[in-house]
């Protein structure tokens, strides 16, 4: 296989990109510029909707751009038709051919060039151990597991060694266990073969388990473009804060200061030494898991704090998933589950360090 391409080049960029389906009507996709690198897996994440799929579709040459430039490989392919294009497509459904069995579903992608039919069948029986499908060849899909399927779908996109591998929500037909062994196993795949790969998921735990760049869209355009943690820990807009995790999103007075600027939150106070230029009203993220609970009686850990009332606690096995009522309005609070036992109605102190603040971009 053409395995190992050099990480870091450019092997799919993205110029100012439109899909309007018809004039006059809101684009699906509406200005992108993006850039994917080669040996590395980029998702598109974002709610249904956001054009993410239809993105995906214009880079393999399903939908045809309104406007803008798609070039893959340094080449122009705007315009190009599907099979002129050097891009191999995982879809939803498999798409595996029920009358053909496992072996025959791989190769059938070769039949169309110029290898013997020795390369081919050498091709397959390659791709077959590398997938771990060799003792499978002889089944069809209906005796496959979802997971074999799924692995049928991959092997059949890599065996004819595309320059670029999409997968378009490739795991939604899966449960959620299987999901899980499932998109492990494809990025091992791809690391393990240093494949480029763009990946389109609406779940947010499965984009920051297997990528490593993840692209927010949003209404037809980008929202933010990071490493999971990145976009995790240092969101930009309210919806990336939103949509990544389960941040607590929270109003606030910012008033600039020389340096940076102080935020008021409630009655807490603190300072934000990177921050400057800002002020007036403003929101903040937190996530749950930052944020530390204390009863009321219990000595201040001096950072800002807030009272507040608990109102719901719910076991999640490693940590309890705590509501509190605080004149902000109800916050999310991750703790411990080895913490001492919490119920409702209990007054609490919330305490949240000054570093667990991402100011937003409103």
């Amino acid at each position: 296989m053409k395995v190992n391409r050099k990480s870091g080049d450019a092997a799919v960029v993205l110029n100012q990109v439109v899909k309007q389906y018809t004039p006059g009507s809101a684009p699906a996709v509406d200005r992108i510029s993006l850039q994917f690198d080669s040996g590395r897996l980029t998702t598109l994440l974002g709610p249904s909707g956001c054009g993410k799929t239809t993105t995906l579709r214009m880079i393999a040459g399903l939908e045809m751009a309104t406007s803008g430039q798609i070039l893959i490989g340094g080449e122009d392919v705007t315009r190009l038709p599907a099979t002129k294009r050097d891009v191999s497509m995982v879809f939803q459904s498999y798409a595996l051919f029920p009358h053909m069995r496992v072996f025959e579903n791989i190769r059938y992608g070769l039949e169309v060039g110029q290898l013997s039919a020795a390369e081919i069948n050498e091709r397959v029986s390659s791709i077959m151990r590398i997938t771990g499908l060799e003792a499978l060849g002889d089944r069809y899909p209906h005796e496959l597991s979802g997971g074999q399927q799924q692995r049928v779908a991959v092997a059949r996109a890599l065996v004819i060694e595309p320059q670029v591998l999409l997968f378009d929500e490739p795991l939604s037909n899966l449960d959620a266990k299987l999901r899980r062994k499932v998109r492990q196993e494809i990025r091992d795949l791809q690391q393990s073969l240093g494949l480029t790969v763009i990946y389109v998921t609406h779940d947010q735990e499965e984009a920051l388990a297997i990528s490593d760049t993840i692209v927010v869209l949003n209404n037809a355009v980008v929202a933010q473009v990071g490493s999971p943690r990145e976009l995790y820990e240092q969101p930009r807009t309210q919806f990336v804060a939103d949509f990544i995790g389960e941040a607590n999103i929270l109003p606030c007075e910012l008033t600039a200061g020389v340096g940076g600027v102080t935020v008021t939150l409630g009655p807490m106070r603190f300072e934000l030494p990177s921050v400057t230029g800002r002020q007036g009203a403003g929101h903040i993220a937190v996530q749950p898991g930052k944020i530390e609970l204390r009863s009321a009686d219990q000595p201040s850990d001096g950072h800002p704090n807030m009272p507040g009332t608990l109102s719901k606690v719910s076991y999640l096995g490693d940590h309890l998933e705590c509501v509190v009522t605080t004149p902000l309005g109800e916050i999310l609070v991750h703790t411990p589950a080895t913490v001492t036992p919490l119920t409702g109605g209990t007054d609490i102190v919330l305490s949240i360090p000054p570093s667990a603040v991402v100011l937003l971009d409103d």
